[in-house]
């Protein structure tokens, strides 16, 4: 099924109607193909609208490539993606929306011939480029990566930093190759990382000023001098950020505690961070095992907190205080249980009522799954 097809599917839409779809024929700006599909992409699409709207712009955006429409949120509605959506909202004409559901689809890369693009710039867009699609702009393709390259190439650079507790990451401007982010870097722009930010938040931080750092270099892409400055990149300093798995959500609580924080907020949004706990109410004798998600939480500073058994968890201070490999312990400040919102750890403490809290080994964690 054509791409655009697709889309008309879910918006009825008069592209002809439009500035973008009126101008396109008759401009003589270079075109220019954006590829990108979260929240966080849009942010750099509207940074690219906004300068391509600029009276002394030597450019436009000519296509947008985007991930297909597909479930989501609760309703479980199938929706175009986030890039799709604002660029609709933009009045960009969704004939000019292409939704591949690879980019080495023949139909898709005829498109691209057709368009003739110039240059083009990938934020977030989710899918492998192969080298037909590659060799189609002259001015090749950048892409803006949410690290200080070669650190942390792959799918999950921003989740893996926070996991590693770096104090420092960044967002690179690199021309693309076959190989995984692994081109030459045109700029970069360094940020120091708070021990509380979580991923959602930081993503987005990098993915701002990853936008601005594109808008100040496309002058230099576009006539040429940026392919001459770039800096190859130092293989032999490379680390991988791979693909998160819901599996590695569990939170281990015999490693110390500063490490489960940070996999708290490197996990934060997708998968989360989940722990089972052991109720125990001793009126009736009953002991049940509980799974929380872990939503916000930090490093305990004071080490002398008092408990009867080493597997105690205690409550003080608006924390539900989790003890930890190394001596260390964790305070937990929100968990959400299965199905319902995520609350304080005190309205969760409330509810239990006087039942006791008991951290779980892993080993007897996984036999209870």
């Amino acid at each position: 099924m054509n791409s655009s097809m697709m889309l008309r599917r879910f918006f009825c839409f008069n592209a002809a109607s439009t500035p973008a779809a009126s101008s396109a024929s008759t401009s003589k700006k270079k075109p220019l193909v954006f590829l990108g599909s979260p929240q966080v992409s849009a942010t750099v699409l509207d940074a690219l609208f906004n300068a391509a709207a600029a009276p002394n712009s030597s450019f436009e955006v000519a296509a947008i490539v985007t991930q297909p429409p597909s479930r989501r949120d609760r309703g479980r509605k199938v929706m175009p993606s986030p890039v799709a959506e604002y660029a609709l909202d933009r009045g960009f004409p969704s004939d000019l929306i292409f939704t591949p559901e690879r980019a080495r689809d023949e139909t898709f890369l005829s498109s691209m011939r057709t368009l003739q693009p110039e240059l083009c710039i990938t934020a977030a867009y989710g899918n492998i480029l192969p080298n037909k699609f590659l060799n189609i702009p002259p001015l090749g393709t950048v892409n803006i990566h949410p690290s200080l390259l070669p650190l942390y190439r792959g799918a999950a650079p921003v989740q893996r930093a926070l996991q590693d507790g770096v104090k420092e990451t960044g967002v690179s401007l690199a021309f693309t190759v076959r190989a995984l982010d692994a081109g030459p870097v045109i700029a970069c722009e360094r940020l120091k990382v708070d021990d509380e930010i979580k991923a959602p938040e930081l993503l987005a931080l990098l993915f701002s000023q990853g936008s601005k750092l594109l808008i100040r270099e496309l002058p230099s892409i576009f006539n040429g001098s940026a392919k001459e400055k770039a800096e190859p990149q130092d293989d032999s300093k490379a680390t991988l950020a791979p693909k998160i798995t819901p599996e590695e959500s569990w939170l281990p609580f015999d490693q110390e505690a500063s490490v489960l924080h940070n996999k708290v907020c490197a996990f934060a949004g997708w998968p989360g961070t989940r722990a089972k706990v052991t109720v125990i109410d001793d009126k009736n004798s009953s002991c049940n095992i509980l799974e929380l998600k872990i939503v916000t939480t930090r490093v305990c500073s004071d080490g002398n907190i008092h408990r009867n058994e080493a597997d105690d968890i205690v409550f003080m201070e608006g924390a539900l205080v989790f003890p930890c490999g190394g001596c260390t312990e964790l305070e937990v400040l929100e968990v959400q249980l299965p199905g319902k919102k995520v609350v304080s750890a005190a309205a969760f403490w409330n509810g239990l009522r006087g039942q006791k809290l008991k951290t779980m080994t892993m080993e007897t964690s996984h036999m209870t799954a």
